[in-house]
């Protein structure tokens, strides 16, 4: 498997990148192990957590993910070498003053991510969300704080549009502070304003890593839901809804069209599109089971034509 170069961050990163939010939300941590070994059996190294994972979920607070990732480090020994680990931070974890990204909440953050994750370092770490009360130049110097002290390797930065990363890139070089060198934007073939335009062509133009999240479209792209009744008794049904519609069903017969003539699912064809799209790294995916581990594996060795994105990119306009 061919890794790619994660813009000026100096790590090569694999083709597709796990999905952690699923880690102690949908999947339990003996499942959650199962899914992990087996994406590492299939020559895959790079995860992507965040600090909130998954508050959302009844009984939850945040930090689930990340405990689980540091258990299967714990028990794997010699594996936390092997992966290269995101996590983000900025979130709301609950709490006076846990959320945000001044350098007091990134300092204390930083270090409860690092125990969760029974690890002395992280490979990247993200702004999860913007922060409009806090100064660029606060941000990144706690960032540069953290990189001193090798509790992280690089810095990047989610949801964040051109003029956000441009201003962040300014304060930088003018104050020598460490700049954004990954992007997380969500990103698939549904959900393309957000990325396409200004933010891709800045990425390019600055060499930028990008990893996209809700790559599959909360599970929408991997053709299984074609129909509100899909979704009944589903527990990311409420997230998919708004993909069910006339462009969303245009977009899952390209899709289907291009897999079978690759002989390939609707999942790895949306991925492949990914992957083969101007300006992107590698897109982050979750699975829960370990069939779609080996539909990831499928998707990074698929080779899609001019044709093929030609056919998706027009089915998605």
């Amino acid at each position: 498997m061919d890794n790619r170069e994660l813009g000026k961050t100096g790590m090569k990163i694999s083709p597709i990148v796990f999905g952690g939010n699923v880690l102690g939300w949908t999947l339990d941590e003996a499942e959650s192990f199962r899914i992990l070994d087996a994406f590492v059996d299939h020559g895959f190294d790079t995860i992507d957590t965040a600090d909130v994972y998954s508050a959302w979920a009844d009984g939850n607070s945040g930090g689930e993910s990340e405990t689980v990732l540091g258990n299967w480090f714990s028990a794997r020994p010699g594996m936390r070498e092997k992966i290269k680990l995101f996590t983000k931070v900025g979130s709301d974890m609950g709490g006076e003053g846990k959320k945000g990204l001044s350098d007091r909440w990134i300092s204390t953050a930083i270090d409860d991510s690092l125990s969760r994750l029974k690890t002395d370092y992280v490979d990247l770490y993200f702004s999860h969300w913007p922060d409009p009360t806090v100064q660029h130049n606060e941000t990144l110097e706690a960032y540069d704080k953290l990189l001193k002290a090798g509790k992280i390797c690089a810095i990047g930065a989610s949801n964040y549009d051109a003029t956000m990363l441009e201003n962040a890139a300014q304060i930088a070089s003018d104050k020598g502070l460490p700049h954004y060198q990954v992007l997380q934007p969500e990103y698939n073939l549904y959900d393309r304003d957000t990325f396409d335009g200004e933010l891709r062509d800045y990425c390019i133009a600055n060499n930028i890593g990008v990893v996209t999240y809700f790559s599959l479209a909360s599970g929408f792209l991997s053709g299984k839901y074609r129909s509100k009744a899909d979704l009944e008794g589903r527990k990311r049904g409420g997230m998919v809804e708004k993909y069910v519609n006339d462009r969303g069903m245009k977009i899952i017969e390209a899709l289907t069209d291009v897999a079978d003539k690759h002989s390939a699912a609707p999942a790895e064809v949306a991925l492949a599109w990914i992957i083969n799209s101007d300006g992107v790294t590698a897109p982050i995916a979750s699975a829960t089971k370990v069939s779609q581990v080996e539909s990831f594996a499928k998707a990074a060795e698929l080779v899609l034509t001019e044709e093929d994105m030609a056919h998706l990119n027009d089915a998605g306009n």
